[in-house]
């Protein structure tokens, strides 16, 4: 195996010299090394998706440190942000209906129904009756709640960010309109 190669500031364009951005020819990351091991191993397939799943995959572990860090931080587990950020981009009074909720958070009527409680039980949001349906309730952002929530997001931009890092605001712009066209078709 090839030992990994180093950065040589020279071999990159001149405005990538200038930025400080290492040439991505010249470095060489874990996937790299596991899409040649898989071309030696299987020169019949075509393991090109690897290149660009597998680093999206790594991204997606490192992504759910940074918002595990973020959260614990403001005292909140990953599917309380979820809920609490669904109430509080509804804008003021700050409050859904439970099936709103659904929908905006991808889980089951009883799964909505158990974090519900278990977020009422931590003064993190209200329960209230629904004026439009006497049978109905909705769910509001309690002030404790949009506390959290908003130090818990604050926290998740700034770690975000960090991860973004490397990238100018161009080069995220475009990954963010490629990442999109690819999310797309699952989206709908």
């Amino acid at each position: 195996m090839d030992a990994p190669r180093t950065h040589d500031p020279d071999s990159a364009p001149p405005a990538a010299r200038a930025a400080g951005v290492p040439d991505p020819a010249a470095c060489r990351d874990e996937v790299d090394r596991l899409v040649e091991a898989w071309r030696h191993e299987r020169p019949d397939l075509d393991v090109a998706p690897l290149e660009v799943l597998s680093r999206v995959s790594r991204l997606a572990r490192h992504l759910d440190r940074a918002r595990r860090t973020a959260f614990a931080e403001h005292d909140l587990e990953p599917w309380e942000f979820d809920v609490l950020s669904a109430l509080r981009r509804a804008g003021a009074p700050y409050r859904l209906t439970p099936s709103k909720l659904l929908t905006q958070t991808l889980v089951t009527s009883g799964t909505m129904t158990n974090r519900i409680d278990r977020l009422a039980a931590k003064d993190l949001v209200k329960r209230l009756p629904d004026p439009g349906d006497r049978r109905g309730v909705l769910v509001q952002l309690s002030e404790t709640g949009r506390e959290r929530v908003d130090g818990a997001f604050e926290g998740l931009l700034a770690q975000e960010r960090e991860l973004l890092g490397g990238l100018s605001a161009g080069e995220r712009e475009a990954l963010a309109g490629l990442l999109r066209t690819l999310v797309l078709p699952f989206d709908n």
